[in-house]
């Protein structure tokens, strides 16, 4: 074990569960997804920053840099609930539950509605459960984040069926003006953004499940990116509201730890990475997800990817992904899903459909 890294293996979660008759199991049972309408090309993102600053950039710059070809953003009336909202609809649906039988509601993400209240009560209003609502914030790990702590409530008796929801909005925070062409490098990660939502209903299984879960955390390095404003550091200016980062540095970082992470899961769980029928992995850009499988190893044919079309979609990116290949999958097929988070902490999943 590492300095930092948590893990729950299937033998410890069966043991400390207090669910009868299912041996300790936590599975998913519905999934669903939404995205927003609108389309967004790479042109019309670099032309709207041109536009904003009076800059011209290279041609080509945003898709060149990024192999990002289009995302979605969400209608100026549409907000991280909303997304949630339509995407627990389904993931309800998918699995035959009526939202009164919901009894915990974790809304996970990187973005929300407002600083006060927890989102999860504006969804939990639209929805009409009467459910234990919480949020769960952790940058882009809030969704696995999200379905780690409502598996570890089912376990401990405290809720018998969960909903995680996520809505993500992260093009609210992009930096279109820019004052200098040196503030592109900081504000660059921005124009990777897309918005989506995604969901998935989980609740005791009699086999299968969620057979492995770790995580690993290197806090040292919250500086590299993210929302500065909000808080107590920063509460009020517009100057803070937009994402700053440095993209490279932030690679660096998860290159050092995401392979022996991945060691460890292999170890573990005896599966080598042909035995997965999915690798699910959160994508910021093309490049970034071509050096993820050189790095690792990882079969490309077992990705899904999503951010050609659909841009870096912060917490909802496994979850969509998740929702794209679930009617693809067979009874007994298994799913490594693995997150990365700005913080920065990696998250590793095994899932095995039921």
């Amino acid at each position: 074990m590492v300095p930092g890294a948590t893990l729950i293996h299937m033998t410890e979660i069966r043991s400390c569960s207090h669910v009868s008759g299912h041996a300790g199991l936590v599975g998913i049972t519905g999934v669903g997804a939404c995205l927003p309408d609108q389309i967004v090309t790479s042109q019309e993102v670099q032309e709207r920053i041109e536009h904003a600053s009076g800059l011209t950039l290279p041609c080509g710059i945003v898709s060149r840099l990024t192999g990002i070809c289009t995302r979605r953003m969400a209608a100026s009336d549409e907000y991280a609930s909303t997304l949630a909202v339509r995407a627990a609809r389904v993931a309800l649906n998918s699995a035959g539950v009526d939202p009164h039988d919901i009894d915990l509601l974790l809304f996970a993400s990187a973005t929300r509605d407002l600083a006060e209240p927890a989102t999860a009560h504006i969804v939990q209003a639209e929805l009409g459960t009467r459910a234990h609502t919480l949020d769960v914030t952790n940058a882009c790990n809030s969704f696995l984040n999200g379905i780690d702590l409502a598996r570890s409530m089912i376990l401990a008796g405290r809720a018998s069926r969960a909903l995680v929801v996520t809505g993500e909005t992260p093009t609210r925070a992009i930096r279109w003006q820019l004052n200098d062409p040196s503030e592109l490098l900081s504000a660059f990660a921005g124009y990777t953004f897309g918005d989506a939502g995604a969901a998935v209903v989980l609740e005791p299984v009699a086999s299968g499940g969620i057979i492995d879960l770790d995580t690993e955390t290197h806090s040292e390095h919250w500086r590299v990116g993210g929302i500065p404003g909000g808080g107590s550091r920063h509460p009020r200016g517009d100057e803070y509201t937009y994402f700053q980062g440095d993209g490279r540095s932030l690679r660096a970082v998860f290159e050092k730890i995401g392979p022996d992470i991945l060691h460890r899961v292999a170890h573990r769980t005896g599966l080598k990475l042909t035995d997965y029928a999915k690798v699910l992995v959160h994508q910021v850009t093309m490049p970034y997800l071509e050096r993820f499988v050189e790095v690792t190893g990882v079969p490309r044919s077992a990705l899904e990817i999503t951010v050609t079309e659909l841009g870096n979609i912060a917490g909802a990116t496994l979850g969509v992904q998740l929702a794209r290949s679930y009617s693809m999958l067979d009874r007994g097929d298994r799913v490594l899903f693995v997150g990365l988070g700005g913080g920065v902490s990696v998250t590793t999943m095994v899932w095995e459909k039921s």
